[in-house]
């Protein structure tokens, strides 16, 4: 649909979305447009209702619901800017409350686990382990870690320049540990692929940048080689990394700054991870705590 490019190209160009966003916002727009039978400019607040109920009646999750509401919510907006509406029925309604689940983070042991797997007599391994580090190091999300070129780098200050959300840029911090498995990449492997003079630093067999599924499927492999039996997805090292911040006496503002977030409300989660860390630290070691 016509209103549906028009905004997605909105989103690309004007606001500088990740592709990534730009896909999630397609596919919601997309389903509510099949939900409608093409008749997007018709919608009323019945229909918004009838909607809601039909995501619930489906057991789709309230994170999910909460993404697709914000996703037609700026849809709307955007064609009431235009004038071609008059009236946002997204607009009146509130996503659903937070379960209050905590996010979920990596232990040391399985860290120390997955760091152990990668061979690095090779150029994959040495790349992998950088990758791994870098994003248990840096809090990085994998669409900015692949974004990395080699001219974001100062190895001697171990800082990375990264474009965030919204193109923000921010300076992320790395520390010895990263710093040798990027010196060893880049010095032994990266330049065994780099065919074409690529400005990124991750590529693939090809030449090429590696992108965000690639990476999820590295992490992955390296799980299964760890034979660690839940699930990490790459957002885990996030907030592992964190949630070790604050643990180690990192203060909120610094560790909102250092994850490009915009608001302290979004990092203030991690701070109850920190409290469930202690309450489980008291329990264990309290004589009377049971």
């Amino acid at each position: 649909m016509k209103y549906i490019d028009d905004f997605l190209e909105y989103l690309l160009v004007v606001k500088k979305h990740s592709d990534n966003t730009i896909t999630n916002y397609r596919v919601d727009l997309l389903e509510f447009n099949t939900f409608m039978n093409d008749k997007l400019l018709e919608v009323c607040k019945d229909d918004v209702s009838n909607y809601l109920k039909n995501l619930y009646d489906n057991n789709i999750s309230k994170s999910s619901i909460s993404r697709k509401l914000s996703s037609l919510r700026s849809f709307y907006n955007y064609l009431i800017k235009k004038e071609i509406i008059n009236i946002n029925y997204f607009a009146m309604v509130k996503n659903p409350k937070k379960s209050g689940s905590l996010p979920k983070f990596v232990k040391d042991d399985e860290m120390h686990k997955m760091f152990s797997i990668p061979d690095t007599r090779t150029w994959i391994g040495m790349r992998n382990l950088l990758i791994i580090r870098m994003l248990y190091a840096t809090g990085l999300r994998v669409s900015e870690l692949v974004n990395i070129k080699l001219n974001d780098l100062n190895i001697n200050d171990h800082t990375i320049r990264i474009l965030g959300k919204g193109s923000k840029e921010r300076i992320v911090v790395f520390g010895n540990h990263t710093e040798e498995a990027l010196e060893d990449y880049l010095n032994r492997g990266r330049r065994q692929v780099d065919f074409h003079g690529s400005p990124y630093l991750f590529l693939n067999k090809d030449g090429n940048r590696l992108s965000t599924r690639y990476v999820r499927k590295i992490i992955d492999d390296i799980i299964f080689k760890a034979s660690i039996e839940h699930h990490v997805s790459p957002h885990m090292l996030r907030h592992t990394f964190a949630t070790g911040m604050l643990n180690n006496g990192a203060d909120l503002v610094s560790v909102k700054d250092l994850l490009g977030h915009e608001s302290l409300n979004t990092t203030s989660i991690y701070t109850h991870v920190s409290d469930e860390r202690i309450k489980e630290v008291y329990n264990m070691a309290h004589p009377r705590a049971k």
